[in-house]
């Protein structure tokens, strides 16, 4: 049966930034499929928690800085104490800074690029090693973006960070086939989240981005669960190197 193969029964998925916005809609989705959750990020997960066990799945929340990416090796330590094993590696903390490219900061730069690229590979890295020990495969997704196809304006290192997200899913992808890891990523569209919270207020932006969306709406962190749970599963056996674009049409437009 089809719908078999979407199911992540007793898988152990790591996901940051899972306290809130799409990183807790992704946890959700992936418990509700079948999955245990370690759950990464600085933020209080608690209602994460809550509702992933509500779900009838265990949730272990880990309590690091993915600003810095010596952090790894205790992720993933944690996740092997609890659960003995990982599955599945869902990357997407991430981060925002604009300004004017002419204006544009070392700090606003770094800020960037050291959680939305350095600490993504180097975790993807990390547990890469523990699926090659494991030998049982396993499945890593990135969460990338629209500025993984566009250029975008006063987000330069956001742009620079999620073009390389993109370019780093398909490195991998070549890399880690022959072990049985699947590696693809995920580019929502323009979501309802808190790095959108300055776009949304603003009026003439708002209305603007809401007149080139097909769908007519900003996304919501539970329509990327259709995407993560295939990408997590069986289902997706064949799919490697691929950015899925979930963005009400917005690259069609």
């Amino acid at each position: 049966m089809i719908l078999e193969q979407f199911k992540l029964t007793d898988k152990v998925a790591i996901v940051t930034g899972a306290s809130r916005g799409l990183g807790r809609g992704i946890a959700l989705a992936l418990a509700e499929a079948g999955a245990d959750i370690v759950g990464v990020g600085i933020s209080d997960s608690s209602g994460t928690a809550a509702q992933v066990e509500a779900l009838g799945r265990r949730y272990l929340a880990v309590t690091e800085d993915l600003t810095d990416h010596s952090c790894v090796p205790r992720i993933v330590e944690q996740a092997k104490n609890a659960f003995g094993r990982i599955d599945i590696l869902v990357n997407n903390a991430g981060t925002i800074r604009r300004n004017d490219f002419v204006d544009f900061t070392e700090q606003d730069w770094d800020a960037v690029m050291d959680l939305n690229l350095k600490t993504l590979f180097f975790l993807s890295q990390a547990v890469t090693k523990e699926l090659i020990k494991q030998a049982t495969g396993g499945k890593i997704i990135h969460i990338a973006s629209m500025l993984s196809f566009q250029g975008g304006i006063r987000v330069a290192s956001y742009t620079s960070s999620k073009s390389g997200v993109k370019g780093l899913t398909m490195l991998m992808a070549n890399e880690l086939a022959p072990h049985g890891i699947n590696v693809n990523a995920i580019a929502p569209g323009y979501m309802a989240t808190d790095n959108t919270e300055q776009l949304r207020a603003d009026e003439t932006r708002n209305r603007e981005i809401l007149a080139r969306i097909p769908a007519g709406r900003w996304g919501l962190p539970e329509d990327l669960a259709g995407a993560v749970v295939f990408l997590a599963s069986d289902a997706s056996a064949y799919v490697s190197g691929h950015t899925l674009a979930v963005d009400g049409g917005w690259l069609a437009r």
